[in-house]
């Protein structure tokens, strides 16, 4: 028996305890570099048009003024506001957040970044994209109504200078002004440097903006959607520089872009036949400061200013001034029509 039990095979040892495989980590927010400028460069137009002073005392303050507002590219601008939009977007937790959930897992991921970008509206259906919605309509209708509110008082002070004899002389260089105006219409603008650090430490959530939630009904207007569907395609680490092409493709909104061209050849339907002073302070008051502020509030899907209707003489001044003088279907009756300049006094 006992050389019996020697010979036992002794029992196997237990299986070593399974291998746990931890998932990977979701890949980090990306935000490419020429958006984040682009998000810079719009706000840093918009601050500058938004400070432009009313109180004009002279024909080179004037032309100072015009010469910094109308440095900007419809399409690069648009572009800027859907980036700061996104930017925007990406400041609100609970959105960021319910985003990245689906990207831990590499194949749901990319699923979910081919369905952003066949469909940017697919970014509504996120937990929070109704306050990140809200935060965006909120600071770009700011911005505009910044602008276009800067542009009322301008485009009274086309009035209000008519008082001094100096804006009644002609501008010199009339041609050479237009010329100037159409070609920073074209210019790329650029970032200050502070500011596209700013919003790069803000699009990753390492110096948010503090801004103040507010929850938003759709439908939204294009530009916001676009702007939650670039700010999730950032989330799932698809929207950096290597994905430029892709992420503008996805940013593009014709009809924003539209109303801010249509507005800069207003601008030059109204330079084109401005003579005096005055009547180029109402050119920036009306085509550059208060049709742009107005497109970007526009594109926000923010509430217009409401206006007051205008007193009777400024009824009869405006029908004055397109049924007088060349004739009503004359190019000069047109044009004036067009720009509705002020008259003299």
């Amino acid at each position: 028996a006992s050389t019996l039990s020697g010979c036992e095979t002794p029992p196997a040892p237990p299986p070593p305890p399974p291998v746990v495989v931890a998932p990977p980590p979701p890949p980090p927010i990306t935000l490419s570099n020429v958006l984040v400028e682009r998000a810079s460069a719009f706000r840093g137009y918009m601050a500058r048009a938004g400070s432009i002073q009313p109180t004009f005392e002279n024909g080179e303050q004037i032309q100072s003024s015009l010469k910094l507002a109308v440095a900007y590219e419809p399409r690069q601008l648009l572009q800027g506001a859907t980036a700061y939009a996104a930017v925007i977007a990406l400041q609100d937790p609970t959105f960021v957040g319910d985003v990245r959930s689906f990207a831990v897992d590499p194949a749901q991921r990319q699923q979910l970044i081919n369905a952003l970008i066949a469909d940017p509206n697919y970014a509504v259906g996120f937990k929070g994209s109704d306050t990140a919605a809200g935060l965006i309509i909120d600071t770009l209708g700011s911005e505009g109504l910044r602008v276009f509110t800067t542009g009322k008082a301008v485009k009274q002070a086309a009035y209000d200078v008519q008082r001094s004899s100096w804006s009644k002389a002609v501008v010199a260089d009339r041609d050479g002004r237009l010329a100037f105006a159409k070609t920073q219409s074209m210019i790329p603008a650029l970032g200050e440097t502070a500011d596209i650090a700013l919003l790069q430490q803000a699009s990753i959530g390492a110096q948010p903006l503090g801004l103040t939630p507010r929850a938003a009904p759709g439908p939204y207007q294009p530009l916001v959607v676009r702007g939650l569907a670039v700010a999730a395609l950032a989330a799932l680490g698809a929207a950096g520089d290597a994905n430029l092409a892709t992420v503008e493709a996805v940013m593009a909104e014709p009809a924003s872009t539209s109303c801010l061209s249509m507005a800069k050849l207003n601008l030059y339907q109204c330079l084109a036949v401005a003579k005096p002073h005055y009547e180029d302070v109402f050119c920036l008051g009306q085509h550059v400061l208060m049709d742009t502020g107005q497109c970007v509030i526009k594109a926000a899907g923010a509430p217009m200013p409401v206006e007051p209707p205008p007193p009777p003489h400024a009824v009869a001044e405006k029908r004055s001034i397109t049924t007088g003088g060349a004739g009503r279907n004359s190019k000069k009756a047109k044009a004036a029509a067009a720009r509705k300049a002020p008259v003299r006094k």
